[in-house]
């Protein structure tokens, strides 16, 4: 049997080191996905689909820098802007040192420069980041006027409680859009966008999570309950059903229904909920209507999706 074995062994190794078969051990690592077969890099309903994005990106973007640095893109990265407005009531943050490191590790400037040189792109749409624009949605999440008036920029808890509004309609909308796009430069873009979105949305709600039953002063309401007020806002104004949690839930929301932690917002099989473009612009316009601007975007948000559903009114 010894015998046999070793015949073996040795009649492995002659055809491992054969001259058809020496890359095995000696050719440089496989580092890149073969492309598939008769693929196509972009398809043209992906553009419109990742163009949409850029919206969301932008806002981002202005919001993170403004709140860490008190500057922003057009300070930093001016052809990103392509000579759109500047966003309106943008300041910086009272931040603390964590939450500064935090937000300087946000900025995803090179999403936007990988988008807009993978599908081009449209100068930033006038955007709305005035602490009376953030006021004005706290009020509507709790339904009364807080006084004195939210104030994002106020303090790094305040400023984290606003930041919970923004990335998650980032995420949840290349959810959606995930099943929509065809070409292998797209999916590979839009894999990169949802990984960072997700990666935010964590840490924000993380952060808040770990002060969820902090109060936020001089609001009677600890950090739990802004949490799930914004998100029964948001379900309210997207018209789709619960695709959005706070960061406690009751049982039945939970996961597998048996828990009431919820440091991230998923289904009831844990995965991430979904939202077409026009929920994200109904709940970014905060005003219910994916026809109608207003909110984050005054003058409605930019590309072929948005401004379709501007030319469509209802």
């Amino acid at each position: 049997m010894g015998v046999l074995l070793t015949s073996y062994s040795l009649a492995i190794l002659i055809f491992l080191l054969s001259k058809n078969n020496i890359y095995h051990a000696t050719s440089d690592p496989l580092c890149e996905a073969p492309i598939p077969e008769h693929a196509i890099p972009i398809y043209k309903e992906d553009t419109d689909l990742l163009q949409f994005a850029l919206n969301l990106e932008h806002l981002e973007a202005d919001y993170f820098l403004w709140g860490a640095l008190g500057y922003g893109l057009d300070d930093i990265t001016p052809e990103l802007v392509m000579e759109g407005l500047p966003p309106i009531g943008v300041k910086k943050a009272n931040l603390d040192a964590l939450m500064l490191s935090l937000r300087a590790s946000s900025m995803n400037l090179d999403l936007k420069k990988v988008i807009k040189s993978t599908v081009d792109g449209f100068p930033r749409p006038l955007m709305d980041l005035s602490a009376q624009n953030f006021a004005t949605l706290i009020d509507e999440a709790f339904g009364k006027h807080l006084e004195p008036a939210f104030d994002p920029y106020q303090d790094s808890l305040k400023y984290m409680i606003a930041s919970y509004v923004i990335p998650y309609m980032g995420l949840v909308g290349y959810v959606g859009a995930n099943p929509l796009i065809n070409g292998y430069v797209s999916k590979r873009l839009l894999a990169g966008l949802l990984g960072i979105e997700s990666g935010q949305d964590a840490v924000i709600r993380m952060y808040l999570y770990e002060r969820r039953e902090e109060i936020d002063e001089p609001y009677n309401y600890t950090v739990a309950e802004f949490t799930v007020q914004i998100s029964n806002l948001r379900n309210r104004l997207a018209k789709c059903g619960i695709k959005d949690e706070g960061i406690i839930v009751p049982h039945w929301l939970g996961a597998e229904n048996k828990t009431e932690t919820n440091v991230l917002s998923a289904d009831f099989n844990s995965l991430s909920y979904t939202r077409t473009p026009g929920e994200i612009l109904r709940v970014l316009y905060n005003t219910g209507d994916e026809h109608k601007p207003g909110g984050f975007y005054p003058d409605g948000g930019d590309g072929k999706i948005a401004r379709e559903f501007l030319y469509k009114p209802n």
